[in-house]
């Protein structure tokens, strides 16, 4: 019931705590493109895929820092956070340019039947390069179920931490989100973009949400909402 009613308040409906604070780390208003403009430092916690994953957010130089959000297919951040200012979207929810897998949700009755991000499209490609992109739905789901999660706190920041069997772990901070213009939930809850559209609602895409009871993966995240981005990379 708890991770239900987190789902909800993850939505980006009108709800939720307001938050300007964001702890000493990237605030949304950087705009900075092209590929490999960042580093990552990356974390082997003995998956059975073998996937590795960035010890920071994408935009953190420490795991604890929340760093940059970005709505769901763009590549740098904003001010504001809406359906107006979507990249691929002609003003609302039901008016998708790209991404959209049911003619009621798209401009004009568009559609492309893309399900998964392009290149060009994952914020985690653009910044980092070599191999980096954002995980699917279904690698966070290998990440929870092949680790232990706890909420914890680091150097007085409250967040997540996942430790797997080999006895490295990952920590996501409560970083919330950004809607509007408004930073929400950051302290409690965390929001993590998976590159994963939700079938047969194409105005949404599959985020890991957790708080402090828990976490699941959510397939209510509105495209247009800024959130949280943890880059894979293969081995290789």
């Amino acid at each position: 019931m708890a991770i239900m009613a987190m789902g909800a308040a993850l939505a980006f409906a009108a709800c939720g705590k307001d938050d300007d604070n964001n702890n000493g780390s990237g605030n949304g208003g950087n705009t900075g493109g092209g590929t490999g403009t960042e580093t990552a430092e990356w974390v082997d916690l003995g998956l059975p895929s073998g996937l590795l994953w960035a010890k920071c957010n994408l935009g953190a130089s420490s795991p604890e820092e929340y760093g940059d959000y970005y709505a769901w297919g763009e590549t740098t951040t904003k001010e504001v956070y809406n359906w107006s200012t979507y990249k691929y979207s002609n003003g609302d929810y039901n008016q998708l340019t790209k991404y959209c897998n049911s003619s009621s949700y798209g401009h004009n009755g568009f559609t492309d039947n893309l399900t998964t991000l392009d290149a060009m499209d994952d914020a985690a490609k653009q910044k980092l390069g070599s191999g980096a992109r954002m995980p699917t739905r279904a690698e966070w789901e290998e990440l929870i179920n092949n680790t232990t999660a706890e909420w914890t706190q680091v150097n007085g920041v409250k967040g997540r931490k996942f430790t797997a069997s080999n006895g490295k772990s990952l920590f996501l901070p409560a970083a919330g989100g950004r809607d509007g213009s408004k930073l929400r939930d950051a302290g409690s809850r965390g929001n993590y973009w998976s590159s994963s559209l939700v079938g047969g609602y194409p105005s949404r895409a599959w985020y890991l949400g957790f708080n402090s009871d828990g976490q699941s993966m959510d397939d209510g995240g509105s495209r247009y909402g800024g959130l949280s981005v943890r880059a894979v990379r293969s081995q290789n």
